[in-house]
This record gives C-alpha cells, sequence and structure tokens, in this order.
C-alpha cells in the first residue's frame, strides 16, 4: 500500500494541535472506532500506546511507540505489535497564516495477505475520516 498523506488548514495553533493530538488517553472519546486507549508514562516526550480497534465485530488491538516532538511540532507513531507487519504514522503542524497547516503521512502494511486484501483499502479510506474527526474535536475544544 502506499503512503497516504492528508492536508487541512485549521483556524487553531500548531501548539493546540500538538496538545490536541497528543491527548491519546482522550481518543476513545472522538475517534472513530477506537474502543479504548491505554497510555504508559513516558519520557523525554516518548511513551507507548495500547490502542483498541472496533470494526463491527472486528476487535483488534496494537500497541505504538509514540514520540511526542514539542520543538518540531510533530508526533510520530510506529505500531510495535498488532495486525501490521508495519505502521508508522507522522503528524506535523506549521504555521500557516493566522492558522496551522496540519499534515498526516501514514504508511502501514498489514501482515495477513487474506486479511490485507480486504482490510488494508478499509483502513486506508478511514484516515481521511479520523483526520476530520480529529479537526472537530479542535474546533469543540478551542472554539
Amino acid at each position: 500500500m502506499p503512503e497516504l498523506k492528508f492536508s487541512r488548514t485549521v483556524d487553531f495553533s500548531p501548539e493546540q494541535m500538538l496538545r490536541l493530538v497528543s491527548d491519546m488517553g482522550s481518543y476513545p472519546d472522538f475517534v472513530p472506532n477506537c474502543s479504548a486507549m491505554e497510555v504508559s508514562a513516558g519520557h523525554n516526550g516518548v511513551c507507548e500506546a495500547r490502542m483498541h480497534v472496533q470494526f463491527g465485530p472486528v476487535s483488534q488491538n496494537y500497541t505504538s511507540r509514540v514520540k511526542v516532538d514539542e520543538e518540531a511540532l510533530s508526533v510520530h507513531s510506529e505500531a510495535l505489535d498488532g495486525p501490521f507487519s508495519y505502521l508508522n504514522s507522522l503528524w506535523e503542524f506549521a504555521p500557516e497564516g493566522e492558522g496551522t497547516l496540519v499534515q498526516l503521512s501514514i504508511d502501514f502494511k498489514i501482515s495477513n495477505p487474506l486479511l490485507a486484501a480486504v482490510a488494508e483499502p478499509a483502513f486506508a479510506d478511514k484516515q481521511g475520516e479520523i483526520l476530520d474527526a480529529f479537526l472537530a474535536e479542535a474546533k469543540r475544544r478551542y472554539s
């Protein structure tokens, strides 16, 4: 699957958007299909987060190492287990006018070839919806 890239411009500061994406414990409140999230205490901006995802009757869990870089205004996540051969995501926040350019890049591959044939396109389609959910949550929190 090719790397997916999304971008949107929002009326909030890069620091606000970084805070929102870094608030992983709140994901079950607004991220589609995220039913639970456990975040370990980290240090130096690095932690581990275990996400529980529910798609109809199918439930999956995976753990990611997450690095929040306040200086670079970015959040990088790398899956450590679960159904993925690999899953890397990068959120970047750059000042643009009076707002922020939000960029999300996702590169992934599901390890099981049979599951991948069905799930990879569905997972890819879901990413735009997930980005929109973050933007709606930013409006709710910061407007």
